[in-house]
């Protein structure tokens, strides 16, 4: 059951992370430039008021641990992000092939 969860959030993951970069790639060639969407950018877009309480949350409770870990992986790529997380989820998710020598 935990298996086909990790494999379907995965999947759903990994073409979230294609479409951002379908996204990106399309304003980048629009704009004549490189254009990318961080992940903050794209969390503001969809949910600002969830955002600013997990910024909140953080400088209040473990600034150290805010400014040194969750801050740049907010400034990385969306697509980066959404493609190792789903690559991750179907790693973990993976059907193991019985060995045929296995009794």
């Amino acid at each position: 059951m935990f298996r086909f969860l990790f494999r379907f959030t995965g999947f759903w993951l990994l073409a979230g992370g294609f479409v951002a970069l379908i996204v990106d790639g399309t304003r980048s060639i629009a704009a004549s430039g490189l254009l990318l969407t961080s992940v903050s950018d794209a969390w503001y877009a969809i949910a600002p008021s969830s955002l600013e309480r997990a910024e909140a949350a953080g400088h209040s409770g473990w600034p150290t641990l805010w400014d040194t870990v969750a801050a740049p992986l907010l400034g990385l790529p969306a697509f980066f992000i959404l493609a190792l997380l789903g690559v991750v989820l179907l790693a973990l998710g993976r059907v193991r092939e019985r060995s045929r020598f296995a009794v």
